[in-house]
């Protein structure tokens, strides 16, 4: 938690007029144009860029890739840009740039900006911003910046710190299709894979440290559904295999939300992140795609609710009564080897449930099963392993006994009436509800359109299995619904 450091100053200074520039809001760009793969070169390093940018002017901005295509000869290291008004480095339709340990300082919207969303292999390590302050005179997201904005997945960022961000530090806002001139319905930047984040940070900032916005689905062929036509073999696309995505080794600290966040994802893995101080929750993930089987998953990592480093930001993680990890509104979701540390304080939590639910009342979003393993408490710091969140129904399930303390295969849920069972005690205190040893199981049920709409007022439901064998010659769902108006309800476990 010490403070970033960056050296400002070059013996070779670019800068607009020390006079007007500030005042007028008009300062110096680099503007890098030609004719397309590999026509142009240009090496920027070690020079220190003030007075940059022209505010209400899109591509005015102060070191500008525009439209190049390929770049493999060109880079932009060792610079400094500050006080800037309009962004440091665009990427604009521009590939295979590296952008190498540049420190960035108070300037306006998107820090280092990929613009039209078809911007791959572009390498951004080493890279120091801070101060990432907001802008109302470029794109609507400028609003709330983020020190990286990324919008198509297919690039790579190591060793990268974002500090002090108005809102974000990695902000992947990944679009559905290309846009801006480079606008194209057979590019898909949120499915397509990620190239590799490793190693980056990010603190102080207004929001969230590392959010992933929409979605994130990455599959082989990206503009494809996962799966379209299971009777049309013929198809060559008609299986898409999914692309597991790789997060290592992420910091986030003293975000004034989340140190992650991640919206509707696929195969994303998050391994070894660290978080700390973050007054909403360290790790939230708010949705997972079903389709999606090996589903999303948190790997290893230490998550402290409140470190020695937070006496100034005491009241507002009482108000707020962080979370750990927040898991999904649905399922196909893991946690594995995290470590927890430092909940102690105002009802936080190491574990919550059933993300930005209290915000989609309508969704069909309660009693998801989420899965945990090798899970490590501070019992002396960690007083409450669980607290529900709205509609305050969701089931933990124990793979291992790390959790529960009851072995392998065991359950957490709320303690409503019906079920408070003889295999089943009341904690409120550790778990806000109700642990359950392996003798039973817990599932989620969904009644859908029944008619009339009394069909099981007063009636006896027993939740039982069927088997193949049972279905002879009958269609499920009338097989279901025949049975149904008996009071007996029957279902398949996978």
């Amino acid at each position: 938690m010490r403070a970033e450091v960056g050296l400002l100053s070059r013996n070779v200074v670019f800068r607009g007029d020390p006079e007007t520039s500030k005042k007028n809001q008009y300062g110096a760009t680099i503007f890098l144009h030609s004719a397309g793969d590999d026509s142009l070169t240009a090496r920027i390093s070690y020079c220190e860029m003030t007075d940059m940018g022209q505010a209400f002017k899109l591509g005015r901005y102060a070191v500008h890739f525009h439209m190049i295509g390929n770049v493999h000869n060109s880079y932009v290291i060792g610079n400094t840009v500050h006080d800037s008004n309009n962004r440091a480095f665009t990427l604009h339709g521009s590939n295979y740039l590296r952008i190498i340990e540049n420190v960035v300082f108070n300037a306006k919207g998107h820090n280092i900006f990929i613009e039209d969303a078809v911007e791959r292999n572009n390498i951004m390590k080493k890279n120091l911003i801070m101060k990432t302050k907001r802008s109302y005179s470029l794109l609507n997201t400028d609003a709330t910046p983020g020190s990286f904005w990324i919008t198509n997945p297919d690039n790579i960022w190591i060793d990268n710190h974002a500090a002090g961000s108005d809102r974000y530090g990695f902000w992947f806002d990944l679009q559905i299709n290309a846009m801006g001139p480079s606008a194209s319905n057979d590019i898909c930047p949120e499915n397509e894979k990620l190239g590799e984040f490793r190693g980056n940070a990010a603190h102080s900032n207004g929001r969230y440290g590392f959010r992933i916005f929409h979605n994130l689905m990455s599959r082989k062929y990206p503009c494809k559904p996962i799966v379209y036509d299971h009777a049309n073999t013929t198809d060559p696309y008609w299986k898409n295999p999914i692309i597991i995505n790789n997060f290592y080794d992420f910091t986030g600290w003293k975000n004034k939300r989340n140190g992650a966040i991640l919206g509707k994802v696929g195969a994303s893995r998050l391994h070894n992140f660290k978080t700390a101080d973050n007054l909403l929750a360290g790790i939230e993930f708010e949705r997972t795609d079903m389709s999606f089987e090996d589903g999303a998953m948190v790997k290893g990592g230490l998550i402290v609710g409140m470190s020695n480093n937070h006496e100034k930001r005491l009241d507002e993680i009482k108000r707020y009564s962080p979370h750990g990890i927040i898991g999904p509104r649905s399922e196909n979701f893991t946690v594995d080897g995290t470590s927890f540390f430092n909940f102690n304080i105002h009802n936080a939590s190491a574990l919550g449930s059933c993300s930005h639910c209290y915000h989609d009342q309508a969704t069909d979003s309660g009693v998801r099963e989420l899965h945990y393993k090798n899970l490590k408490f501070d019992d002396a710091t960690v007083p409450r392993r669980i607290r529900y969140g709205y509609p305050y129904k969701a089931i933990f399930k124990d793979l291992d006994g790390s959790l529960t303390g009851l072995g392998p295969n065991t359950w957490a849920t709320r303690d409503y009436k019906w079920l408070l069972q003889k295999e089943c005690k009341v904690d409120r205190e550790k778990y806000d509800g109700i642990i359950c040893d392996s003798t039973v199981q817990l599932r989620r049920v969904e009644i859908w359109g029944a008619e009339p709409s009394n069909i099981f007022f007063l009636a006896r439901a027993n939740i039982m299995r069927w088997d193949d064998d049972q279905l002879a010659g009958k269609n499920k769902t009338e097989y279901m619904l025949d049975k149904a108006n008996t009071g007996i309800l029957y279902f398949k476990e996978k």
